[in-house]
């Protein structure tokens, strides 16, 4: 089965009017997903939050203690673009780590075949010790993190197709040798970071590779590009679980961004990871929402992503 991990207090965490990150892009997703009957296809949970000893996995317990006390303060400006609102903005970011965490624990247990985390606040700018760029708590670095310290996967592959480099993935890995970061970005763009030399750190030297985009790129090439790298890199590393950092913000329809990519796009991404990463994952992979602010071409992109998900089983 593939794992669905959705919860309605995602949609109290308040950006404030005219925020990109706002509670309907759940909204869409879930009326579309309802209205095609693919949600119906899917195994549904509730998640539960994150152990702050699990957050701190990443996140110093000092820095996280700070994120809640300035939700309590609310409303209130963590940097210019990531605005938090009472105490639902720490509650919302500890169920989208939770969620995220609690997906990777069904898969590599076998107690479901993949999942997507329907989430927000997202997560891959968050750096350590620094919310930014809409993200509290780094939800992906959080769960790969987590699947290490458990032993239920020994070398992880995240990969970030977000059209924003993952500044805080890459912070919380950089010199890991047990997770591997794959980035596939828009340069130049926010938050600025992601460059092509920026290959890692200690044990993680060449664990972290970094795939940028002129604005414009056309599909065929980022495609291309894609394919070739996510060949190369499942070649040399063997990951035997996969985390996808999902943001659907290179859609062509994107007002952040401009890249050309479709619903179909994602899709043919999916499969590709689906495809390798059977041999040496046992098709083990959890997805993370992260951005995507074009509602309809958000909404659309999900289904498409989520429909490879249950086609590998069959269903």
């Amino acid at each position: 089965m593939t794992g669905f991990f959705y919860h309605p207090t995602f949609l109290l965490h308040d950006t404030g009017s005219g925020h990109p990150e706002r509670p309907d892009r759940l909204r869409v997703i879930l009326n579309h997903l309802q209205e095609s009957k693919l949600l119906d296809r899917l195994e549904q949970f509730e998640p539960s939050p994150a152990e702050v000893d699990d957050l701190a996995l990443v996140h110093p317990k000092a820095h996280i203690k700070s994120i809640e006390e300035a939700c309590h303060r609310a409303p209130a400006a963590l940097d210019s673009d990531t605005i938090v609102s009472t105490a639902a903005s720490y509650d919302t970011a500890r169920l989208a780590a939770g969620a995220a965490i609690q997906a990777c624990e069904l898969v590599a247990t076998g107690n479901l075949f993949n999942a997507f985390c329907a989430v927000r606040p997202p997560g891959h700018h968050a750096e350590p010790e620094q919310a930014m760029g809409f993200c509290l708590f780094s939800n992906v670095a959080i769960a790969a993190s987590w699947l290490r310290s458990r032993q239920l996967a020994e070398r992880v592959l995240i990969v970030d197709w977000d059209v924003h480099h993952g500044n805080g993935t890459q912070a919380a890995t950089y010199d890991r040798g047990d997770i591997f970061f794959l980035s596939f970005h828009q340069w130049p763009l926010y938050p600025g970071t992601g460059r092509p030399e920026e290959r890692g750190r200690g044990e993680g030297v060449e664990k972290n590779l970094n795939i940028t985009f002129a604005p414009d790129t056309s599909e065929a090439d980022y495609l291309e590009k894609f394919s070739s790298t996510v060949k190369k890199v499942f070649v040399e590393y063997s990951p035997d679980f996969i985390l996808i950092s999902a943001g659907f913000d290179a859609h062509r329809d994107d007002p952040l961004a401009n890249l050309n990519l479709t619903e179909s796009s994602y899709a043919q991404m999916t499969e590709l990871v689906v495809e390798l990463a059977e041999k040496p994952a046992g098709g083990r992979i959890v997805s993370v929402l992260e951005g995507g602010y074009n509602l309809t071409a958000l909404a659309g992109s999900v289904a498409a992503h989520l429909e490879v998900l249950l086609k590998d089983q069959g269903q």
